[in-house]
């Protein structure tokens, strides 16, 4: 009774210690106050209403929209062949290889961030834009295969030798055969990499450029001005956007098995 008593009591402060944080931030959205105070001083929708009226975010959020959407199919499109041949074939230097996939979501944002920065401007001198969507893609690239290899390994293999013994072609089984049976898998890489994306701070800081910034890029350059719960509103607002994509799509697809 003892032991079950306490692991309660560390399951209790372990979500108090990570929730905590996202409770200050969306209480404190409702704050009356000029300045953002926990805890708040009266009641107040004004925040929200600054947040929806503020042309940068708008534009900024827009441009996140847009970069996570490209960069995702991008690595989706990238990861799934790169997925199949991981799971279905042996070949020398595989563990390497898989090493040098994963390596983006191994070493630190901030070195992949300012790497990236060299070679794409400096180096290449690609436009800031076409250099934030390649970034995007370089990191979201090891989520889409590791979700997608999980996937495949979950699905049985004789499935699809069964359907090219009936006739079909190896490349025709994989697209009428493997990939939906997958579906449920791609949808979960799409997700984890889209909100991956979406949120993403250490590349897109170095990556962006006059003109071309992203929402939470622009909220840490709002925050050097200002103090006000706006950037609490915006937050509470992106913490419910997230929570909802995750629990409809969980609710949906299960897709947890494969994270």
């Amino acid at each position: 009774m003892k032991k079950s008593k306490l692991l309660i009591l560390i399951t209790v402060v372990m979500f108090v210690f990570l929730l905590g944080p996202f409770l200050v931030i969306i209480i404190s959205s409702f704050s009356n106050n000029a300045v953002m105070r926990f805890p708040p001083e009266g009641f107040s929708l004004k925040w929200y209403d600054k947040v929806l009226n503020i042309e940068m975010f708008r534009s900024t959020f827009w441009m996140s929209l847009k970069t996570g959407l490209a960069a995702t199919l991008t690595a989706l499109v990238l990861g799934v062949p790169v997925a199949y041949a991981n799971v279905r074939y042996r070949y020398r230097g595989k563990n390497i290889l898989e090493l040098v996939f994963s390596s983006p979501a191994i070493v630190p944002g901030l070195v992949i961030g300012f790497s990236l920065l060299r070679f794409f401007i400096y180096v290449t001198k690609i436009p800031v834009l076409t250099g934030l969507y390649l970034g995007h893609t370089a990191i979201l690239f090891p989520y889409t295969v590791r979700v997608v290899s999980a996937s495949l390994r979950n699905f049985d293999k004789g499935i699809e030798e069964a359907a090219v013994s009936l006739g079909s072609s190896p490349v025709h089984a994989f697209f009428a055969v493997v990939l939906p049976n997958i579906q449920s898998g791609l949808v979960a890489a799409f997700i984890l990499a889209f909100i991956t994306s979406f949120n993403n701070v250490p590349v897109s800081l170095f990556l962006t450029g006059p003109g071309v910034a992203t929402l939470p890029i622009q909220m840490l350059v709002y925050m050097e001005y200002y103090f006000d719960p706006t950037i609490s509103a915006l937050s509470s607002i992106l913490i419910v956007f997230t929570v909802i994509i995750i629990q409809s799509t969980e609710k949906l697809l299960g897709i947890s098995k494969y994270m």
